[in-house]
């Protein structure tokens, strides 16, 4: 890499940071499509712009960013599932990802051989990745309170796990496409162990290998939370290595790899939320730059009056699928119209449609092309439609005021005013609240749980005012809490 190039490249992460850092405030508030945001930056640092940036489908450095970026959407998803969420609403989930993931999946395969005229596995591609909903562009939104909780779960166990439904369909299909003809049934049925057997297993065991050690580090000598968060950040690179290694799938590796780290330590998976999280979402908005630099207006070459209509089709057949498949899982009609209408296509359906590029495999430059239509398209009416909700939405406040006084919970930090040459105190007992009540020194309790944390304990402090960690600031804001009183965080 010359001089120029590597400067090019420090400048162009260094323009993500800056960016995305100074607008996060903006975009949680007003519901901005952070992806159009990116997209557009991309463009204007790409060869119609700047001339920073210039990507082709075939450049090494697209590989190696798609790879990458899909690694880190399928652990980040493994990582960020509430296993008990799942088990609770498991009759939900089923039929998300069941018959609310496939058959979408088939009828935009379907839709693609008679509206496109392609072959079948390469159609099977198509609806695959069509059928994969985006993470990074229903973050704001799932994060939202005026959410419905029944929309809520269900946009995050469809985001969080679908891809890992519709990533076997487009390993197989290509190997029906190969360039040498279709492989043969022993050659299916060596990728289909390592991908639905040699995969997972690895990835489970890198996981439970990972949380061991890191358990008998912690118990001896500590970890810093931050570093918790770059150790997962190294498990699920090691899992999809070892796993390639031999033969498996490293995607799946790399998801089985996080569901093992949230089903076994809790701990290590709010440290990735709150510190690993930020960072595997500055390089999925770098990899929207890459796409926004000139491989995503692609799709506008091939807009013809059939690509077109197969692209409103297929953004329309997930709504059309979800709504009756929803009604019975009884989920309010408000909730259901939420959940069918906010299914954006992005970043996820780019990457899936990127491994038969990357393979070689005959047409799937245009399935790439095809697949960028539709995100463009997605990204302006579902970012649209999502910006409109939160903007209408407002924000949901927590009174400030109770009439009751809530328990203290046993290992709260607290805020209390400190005397001269007086330690200030990092706990607070009962006892000890209840004398600053008797006084009556004014005190709020605050909640400041994990979102995971709050939603799996079901002993909560009666009338704590809720305020999530990563947006306390400005609730607290909101609610015009006192400057002057005792502030009792609750955070066990």
């Amino acid at each position: 890499m010359s001089h120029e190039s590597f400067a090019a490249t420090l400048a162009l992460i260094g323009i993500v940071i800056l960016v995305s850092s100074l607008l996060s405030g903006a975009v949680e508030r007003t519901g901005l499509p952070q992806v159009a945001i990116f997209l557009l930056l991309g463009a204007s640092l790409g060869p119609a712009g700047l001339g920073v940036v210039d990507l082709t489908l075939h450049s090494p450095a697209l590989q190696v960013i798609a790879t990458l970026g899909l690694v880190l959407v399928l652990f980040s998803d493994a990582i960020g599932i509430d296993l008990g969420e799942v088990r609770r609403q498991r009759r939900l989930a089923l039929l998300i990802l069941g018959p609310g993931t496939l058959i979408p999946a088939g009828l935009m395969a379907l839709a693609a051989w008679l509206l496109l005229g392609l072959p079948l596995p390469a159609a099977a591609i198509l609806g695959a990745a069509l059928a994969s909903t985006d993470p990074v562009l229903l973050r704001t939104l799932v994060r939202h309170p005026n959410l419905p909780p029944p929309a809520k779960i269900a946009l995050r166990l469809e985001s969080g796990m679908n891809d890992v439904i519709l990533l076997p369909i487009v390993v197989l299909s290509m190997l029906a496409l190969r360039a040498s003809g279709p492989a043969p049934a022993w050659e299916v049925g060596s990728h289909a162990v390592g991908l639905f057997l040699l995969g997972p297993m690895l990835g489970v065991f890198a996981g439970y290998i990972a949380i061991t050690l890191l358990d008998q580090v912690r118990k001896r000598v500590g970890v810093r939370r931050d570093y918790e968060s770059l150790y997962a950040l190294g498990v699920a690179f090691t899992a999809f290595a070892g796993a390639e290694a031999v033969g498996g799938s490293g995607f799946l590796a790399a998801f089985a790899a996080g569901l093992t780290i949230a089903s076994l330590d809790v701990e290590l998976c709010d440290c990735f939320l709150d510190y690993g999280e930020a960072s595997a979402e500055m390089f999925l908005l770098l990899t929207f730059v890459a796409f926004g630099a000139g491989l995503i207006w692609s799709g506008l070459t091939v807009a013809d009056w059939r690509t077109v209509l197969f692209a409103f089709v297929a953004l329309a057949l997930r709504t059309a699928v979800l709504l009756p498949v929803l009604a019975r899982a009884g989920i309010d009609p408000r909730s259901r119209r939420l959940i069918a209408w906010f299914g954006p296509r992005g970043l996820s359906s780019l990457l899936l449609v990127l491994l038969p590029v990357f393979g070689g495999i005959p047409g799937s430059d245009r399935l790439f092309e095809i697949t960028c239509l539709v995100v463009l398209l997605s990204v302006l009416l579902h970012g649209g439609g999502i910006a409109l909700f939160l903007r209408r939405g407002g924000t949901a406040v927590v009174p400030a005021g109770s009439s009751e006084r809530p328990p203290a919970p046993v290992g709260s930090s607290v805020a209390k005013p400190e005397a001269p040459g007086e330690p200030v105190p990092e706990r607070i007992t009962v006892a000890e609240l209840r004398e600053l009540w008797a006084k009556g020194v004014p005190v709020i309790v605050a909640d400041v749980r994990t979102e995971r944390s709050y939603r799996d304990d079901h002993l909560q402090a009666v009338g704590a005012i809720r305020l999530p960690p990563d947006d306390a600031v400005r609730l607290a804001r909101e609610q015009r809490l006192s400057q002057h009183a005792t502030l009792v965080l609750y955070c066990a």
